[in-house]
């Protein structure tokens, strides 16, 4: 019998730790993980908060990071 997931994406900003937008994954209300462009560092990265996430969750993350989050970085 397969476990229902419910998936909830968040664009989210940082500003303290580092300075840019990603996007987050939370699974059943926990962060799964995130794609990140930092701004400061010129870097876009992936930051995986749990282990074995399917490789769908992953490909939609990317879609999503590229339609919704700015491909430029900001100075």
């Amino acid at each position: 019998m397969a476990v229902e997931r419910t998936k909830h994406w968040l664009i989210a900003s940082d500003v303290a730790d580092r300075d840019g937008i990603g996007v987050e994954l939370y699974v059943n209300g926990n962060l799964v993980f995130e794609i990140f462009r930092d701004d400061t560092k010129k870097t876009r990265e992936v930051t995986l908060y749990e282990k074995d996430v399917p490789l769908e969750y992953v490909e939609e993350a990317i879609s999503k990071f590229k339609t919704e989050i700015p491909w430029e970085f900001l100075d």
